[in-house]
């Protein structure tokens, strides 16, 4: 039979990793560089070169999307159906798996699985039947505990003997939730891995029969794989079936959440045969683009090594811009998103690229103010997002105690003790004495006819907002903010949760303090008169304006980690600073620095012809302003293949830097006004100049002062002198 047509559009290495003779092979595909199409054509080259049948062939990918893509490539390509070939995600053929084998498995032949929600209402009723106090252990944090031992492979009885006491109740409340899984015949998505494994590890004859039928297993994105996912693929392939695993060590940037790099390292331990071979041509970015990525990801120790090259130009240079602050970034961002469409590109061809998902904000208002459609990719505009919500629930109740909507969202958030039924109570009898939640709650807080514990939580929750109203009502609205995210139990609640996503909600509330700094209060609005309470409707509004459609032409902005295996023409990648990115928490944690390397060399490779980085000298984020240093990836990009810009002029990087492009335009934009420079003012006194803005008679200026605070002042009006 003639094969040729599978090697058709491949190049030399491509064709070299499709025909390898069957073995344990490690293929090393650097961004780009065509990894879909050597996992598709090797498929297809087992089935019509070797006459391999489907069913002896096991592909594990990360996203069922994947999987449809790669059945769907395949049967084009032999012009049969693969539906027999086991093909999909790990959860999904554990899945299968576990269908096939229920009872060896120690399950139901009904059992269901358990979403994240449904997992999280079961640990909530785990802790009610064990009488723990959710104030006391989260459930977000049980859940947490549970999910990754059961991804480490670890069982409650394995767990136990720990002389800590928070370690021995974790474990408590894991074996009780296990207990109920198992009563109502339930596997949530870590125990499908880890009963497959079982399943596997623990029955001989069943791990010999698929041993003996999944002769060719091949693995996407390898880097990914956690611990008990490379103990699954190890017994199934070994003593000698062979395995290709296609990956990359340069794009793992999940270890937060399990990926393991290291089993790059335990596949060639585990299999003494591996042969590696290495994709290094780039179908995606420019000849520049990939020298600068190469530079940043050379500084990592220990990597297996690659190249990325292109046939292609070298194109433009990377653009580098130092900005006066967060709101000069996202102008100039503006600015050049609006060249580039204006040349004749679509708006979706652009892609804005932060490490904090907090840092959306100001390019969501400014993109907003300009009617700018946009879209937050994989996550909720900032406004939207739930813990942000909460807060402003809390600031409405200190403005309106009879916002209903405020007090049914936050009365048990945090979890204080007041469940469904007390707030059914509640609302019944708001109808029956035609008044407000609030007001039927202080008035059952002070009767018998809901249960004492009940009753003392919503006395405290009555308390603690009417003792946020007494300590907020003379302050500015920033500081209004400040008190309630924090004394509100929001920011602690998230704090004592692990992983990223809690991370996340703490910068994003923390944002929002941010975002009433800057917020710009029209005292003659006779709509609003007060700050407070223009600022909630600004909020409000800016939710209720929808993200532009999936199919609108639309700019993307999105976290790095959320742009993996995505590709833009033109992307910005924003915030290139230390503390910020690389992340303060992976300078300090061993190990995490290089994976932030990882992210930065991720999110250059998403650029197809032209790479913006940015950053700013001073960056009020996470409700605090910081002076920053530019992030030493900066310094790890090669001289010659960047521009150092400022507005239109381009600064050669041989007699500028960064810090002394942004004290130049300071002098031009404002002469005798300096980033740092001592003033003095008739009504606040002695400060410093910690920001500049714009030019001429429109600049304005942040002055942080001795004894009045911080304040933006007008330059035209200001009348500043020289300290």
């Amino acid at each position: 039979m003639d094969v040729s047509f599978i090697f058709d559009d491949l190049n030399d290495a491509q064709r070299q990793a499709v025909s390898k003779d069957p073995c344990p092979m490690l293929v090393l595909a650097g961004a780009g560089s065509g990894k879909t199409r050597v996992l598709t054509h090797r498929i297809a080259w087992l089935v019509t070169a070797l006459e391999v049948s489907p069913l002896s062939i096991l592909a594990v990918t990360f996203t069922n999307k994947a999987a449809q893509e790669m059945r769907h490539r395949v049967e084009r390509m032999i012009g049969s159906p693969m539906r027999n070939m086991w093909l999909g995600t790990f959860h999904g053929l554990s899945h299968r798996l576990l269908r096939t084998h229920y009872a060896d498995a120690g399950l139901s032949n009904s059992f269901e699985i358990l979403d994240a929600q449904d997992q999280h209402r079961l640990v909530r009723r785990s802790l009610r039947e064990l009488n723990l106090d959710e104030g006391f252990w989260p459930p977000r944090q049980v859940q947490w505990f549970i999910n990754s031992n059961k991804e480490e492979g670890r069982r409650p009885t394995q767990l136990e003997g720990s002389s800590d006491n928070q370690h021995q109740t974790l474990t408590q409340i894991y074996a009780h939730y296990e207990s109920l899984c198992q009563r109502f015949g339930l596997v949530d998505f870590a125990e499908l891995l880890l009963r497959s494994l079982e399943l596997v590890q623990n029955n001989e004859p069943i791990r010999d029969a698929y041993r003996k039928r999944f002769q060719h297993i091949l693995v996407d994105e390898f880097q990914d794989t956690n611990t008990i996912q490379y103990r699954w693929l190890k017994l199934l392939a070994q003593p000698r079936n062979s395995i290709t695993a296609v990956g990359d060590d340069d794009q793992s940037i999940y270890g937060w959440r399990g990926a393991r790099i290291e089993n790059m390292a335990l596949f060639q331990k585990d299999f003494p045969e591996t042969q590696i071979l290495r994709l290094e041509q780039n179908y995606r970015s420019t000849g520049t683009i990939l020298a600068a990525a190469n530079s940043v990801i050379d500084h990592n120790v220990g990597r297996m090594g690659k190249k990325l090259w292109t046939e292609d130009q070298a194109g433009a240079p990377i653009r580098l811009y130092a900005a006066f602050n967060e709101i000069d970034e996202a102008r100039f961002v503006l600015e050049h998103l609006r060249e580039w469409v204006h040349e004749g590109h679509r708006r979706d061809s652009i892609a804005i690229l932060y490490r904090s998902n907090a840092q959306s904000r100001v390019f969501e208002e400014l993109l907003l103010s300009e009617g700018i459609p946009y879209r937050v990719y994989g996550g909720l505009r900032f406004f939207e997002r739930a813990e942000i919500k909460d807060a402003l629930a809390y600031l409405r109740l200190i403005s309106n105690r009879h916002s209903d909507p405020s007090f049914e969202r936050v009365v048990n958030v945090p979890t204080r003790g007041i469940g469904a039924r007390t707030a059914t109570a509640i609302r019944e009898h708001a109808r029956a004495s035609d008044t407000s939640m609030w007001a039927a709650a202080v008035e059952l807080a002070s009767k018998t006819q809901i249960p004492t514990r009940a009753r003392t939580s919503l006395n405290y929750f009555i308390d603690l907002i009417e003792a946020l109203d007494a300590s907020t009502q003379d302050l500015d609205l920033t500081e209004q903010t400040d008190i309630v995210v924090q004394r509100s139990g929001l920011i602690d609640h998230y704090r004592k949760q692990h992983g990223e996503k809690a991370q996340t909600r703490v910068e994003n509330l923390e944002e929002l303090v941010s975002a009433a700094r800057h917020f710009n209060y029209d005292p003659a609005d006779d709509q609003h008169p007060d700050p407070l309470s223009e600022f909630l409707a600004h909020a409000a509004l800016e939710a209720g304006e929808g993200q532009a459609e999936e199919w609108e032409d639309c700019v993307q902005l999105m976290s790095l980690h959320s742009a993996k295996g995505l590709e833009f023409p033109l992307v910005f990648l924003c915030g290139l600073e230390e503390g910020l990115f690389p992340h303060q928490r992976s300078i300090d944690e061993p190990g995490r620095l290089e994976e932030e390397r990882r992210l930065c060399y991720v999110g250059m490779t998403r650029a197809m012809v032209q790479l913006f980085l940015t950053w700013a000298e001073v960056r009020r984020l996470y409700g605090r302003e910081n002076y920053t240093r530019p992030s030493r990836f900066l310094s790890e990009i090669s001289a010659e293949l960047v521009d150092e810009i400022r507005s239109s002029t381009v600064l050669p990087r041989a007699t500028s830097t960064p810090a002394e492009a942004l004290n130049t335009v300071a002098q031009t934009s404002s002469p005798g006004i300096n980033l740092g420079a001592r003033v003095h003012h008739a009504k606040f006194g002695q400060g410093t100049v910690v920001s500049v803005e714009g030019q001429g008679e429109h600049a304005r200026v942040q002055v942080r002062f001795e004894t009045a605070g911080s304040k933006w002042l007008v330059l035209a009006y200001a009348n500043l002198d020289p300290a």
